[in-house]
């Protein structure tokens, strides 16, 4: 069966029990076709009924982090999270947006907390190897600077000190 069939399957299933979960196998199918837009309101329309399913606001989360919304995408991941806090797929996607938000140790977190459920994914390996060293090395630098504007305070306070004394 090709992918379109499939979906027009599935559209079909959906279309004839609005309340069937099958929304949710449908809206992933379209997020991976490409059909973003379509995954989205797939997602929204069956979660108000069926608002506690978890694969599905994982699609929804997926589909708009592939949009670009990255805010909306992080809101509905971490929802899942809270729900489900061993759910790859959100794990992944979350790091996947700390990145793109500009979060290198963001993403680290959340890649090491699904290498932890994951421990044999290579690509998740490789993106903990790749990006650790440069998290460290920014966090050595961060502790470089706070130390050396501490020892810059300190000196400070000392000439005040004496200049009163």
């Amino acid at each position: 069966m090709t992918d379109s069939s499939h979906i027009d399957d599935l559209r079909r299933r959906v279309q004839k029990d609005p309340a069937s979960i099958a929304f949710a196998q449908l809206a992933e199918e379209l997020r991976r076709s490409g059909a973003l837009h379509d995954a989205v309101d797939v997602c929204r329309e069956g979660l108000r009924r069926h608002p506690s399913y978890i694969s599905a606001h994982v699609t929804l989360g997926r589909a708009l982090l592939q949009l670009g919304q990255l805010d909306e995408a992080q809101a509905e991941l971490e929802q899942v999270r809270r729900d489900a806090p061993d759910n790859l797929a959100a794990l992944r996607a979350l790091a996947d947006i700390r990145q793109r938000q500009g979060s290198p140790a963001g993403a680290l977190e959340y890649f090491e907390k699904a290498l932890r459920l994951a421990p044999n994914d290579p690509e998740l390996e490789r993106l903990v190897a790749a990006i650790g060293p440069d998290v460290n090395r920014a966090a050595d630098a961060a502790a470089d600077r706070s130390g050396r504007t501490i020892l810059a305070l300190e000196q400070w306070l000392t000439a005040i000190h004496v200049s009163r004394a």
